[in-house]
């Protein structure tokens, strides 16, 4: 599958040498763009195709008050995406218009992201849109206004592995949980340099919205891109959406090309059976750190593992359970969907979170807040005693006034647990959004396969 699409769109190059490939969609958002088009400007250039380019303001948008953007360096970002647009005429979803939201929610959401496409956003996690069957990575600065100026990127082949996903899961374990346990178990670095697909029956079966929350996180084991076949899961979800094609017939009909002929034709296979698998928490500071619920915290390897020991205050041998929370997080581009917010809520209704615990609930665009606020979704949430918030990035990363208190341990939805990622000194644990309810409910994590909530 990859081949079929990466050969599609090379304009020029050699095999075995960087390529100038076309891109597809070019997403776009406050904080690795004001100097992409600067460069424009100052070289008297203007975006080559605006139509295929579509922005948002996520990373800096403050989700209690958003409109009272108090940091003077986050409201130039944003003021400053809001004139490039205007001037360039980039489709922008400015702060307060429906389909506002994070950049990796709202493709998907408005039908943006499409099979066969190539996709590229100066964000890392552009990689959730290889869900759909599509080639998507992120991308620098200097690629940004090479993108913007030309509508082509320079890349080099990476070369691609195929991770066989089988089984039965178990109840409580989810695609977070998949994703969590290929890193924890093969290391933060194992698939760098791979273009990485995930088949298998397991992948069959999940939801578009479980799909992006695996592709979401490749990055996080160093892998560029990953990406799922587009199957009727696919053209299910697609059709209808604002930007999706007009005659679906053909595009289904173009779309399904889009699969490996052969799993021998990936450079590297990779088998992994799910049917024991349980529910996975990060214990240190990358997501490489990660071990199952039932398991201990081990031995340091390495002078990083000593390292993270000591930033987190915890000591080998011991368990997740024994992690006293002060703070939990729902959101962000891996987990901040309709169906992940459905997921918390199931286990949090009738339940209150723990005394002293803080908790935030942030719907990853307005359309997924409007949707969850139809079926009462936000008062389960307030009942429980969480924070029911408007879109933003939030708490994934300490840009905008939502972060995690110095030496507080946060359960989080989130994809990234670095040192201070939710705030200077903050402790970040990472977990699906069903662990991550079960821990807030009671102040730390239990194994929700055995615990009764």
């Amino acid at each position: 599958m990859f081949d079929k699409i990466w050969n599609q769109h090379v304009i020029t190059g050699k095999v075995g040498e960087p390529q100038l490939m076309y891109v597809d969609l070019h997403l776009v958002h406050e904080v690795t763009s004001p100097q992409a088009f600067e460069g424009l400007r100052e070289n008297q250039r203007r975006v080559r195709r605006p139509d295929k380019t579509f922005a948002t303001m996520d990373h800096n948008v403050p989700t209690k008050d958003v409109f009272n953007v108090k940091d003077a360096i986050a409201k130039k970002q944003m003021t400053t995406l809001q004139h490039n647009a205007e001037e360039f005429g980039v489709t922008l979803a400015s702060v307060g218009t429906e389909d506002q939201g994070i950049i990796h929610v709202v493709g998907p959401q408005l039908g943006l992201t499409q099979p066969g496409k190539i996709i590229v956003c100066g964000d890392s996690h552009t990689s959730t849109h290889g869900a759909f069957g599509a080639i998507a990575f992120g991308i620098g600065t200097s690629e940004v206004e090479h993108v913007f100026a030309t509508q082509t990127i320079w890349q080099q082949k990476p070369k691609t592995m195929g991770i066989h996903i089988h089984g039965d899961l178990q109840n409580g374990v989810t695609a977070k949980d998949i994703i969590m346990a290929l890193i924890g178990q093969n290391g933060f670095d194992y698939f760098t340099g791979y273009a990485i697909e995930f088949y298998g029956n397991v992948i069959d079966a999940m939801s578009m919205e479980e799909r992006m929350t695996m592709c979401n996180m490749v990055i996080e084991g160093g892998a560029k891109m990953g990406q799922m076949k587009p199957d009727q899961t696919t053209f299910d979800y697609v059709r209808g959406r604002k930007y999706a094609p007009r005659d679906m017939a053909a595009a289904i009909d173009y779309w399904s090309q889009f699969y490996t002929d052969d799993p021998s034709a990936y450079d590297q296979v990779m088998d992994f059976d799910v049917s024991t698998l349980a529910p996975y928490v990060t214990w240190g500071t990358n997501p490489g750190m990660a071990i199952p619920i039932d398991g201990q915290f081990p031995e340091p390897k390495d002078i990083n593992d000593e390292k993270a020991y000591k930033y987190v205050g915890l000591t080998p041998g011991h368990s997740p359970e024994e992690i006293k929370l002060g703070f939990a997080f729902f959101g962000s581009c891996t987990n901040g969907r309709l169906a992940d917010l459905k997921a918390a809520a199931n286990i949090l209704k009738g339940h209150h979170i723990a005394p002293g615990l803080t908790a935030l609930v942030v719907p990853g665009s307005i359309a997924i807040k409007e949707a969850a606020e139809a079926i009462g979704l936000d008062q389960i949430f307030k009942d429980a005693g969480c924070d029911w918030r408007m879109p933003g990035c939030s708490a994934c990363l300490g840009m905008n006034p939502d972060q995690v208190p110095a030496g507080v341990h946060c359960a989080s939805t989130s994809n990234r647990n670095f040192e201070g990622r939710q705030g200077a000194g903050s402790i970040t644990h990472l977990a699906s959004p069903q662990m991550v309810a079960a821990a807030a409910i009671h102040g730390h994590f239990i194994d929700i396969r055995k615990e009764a909530i």
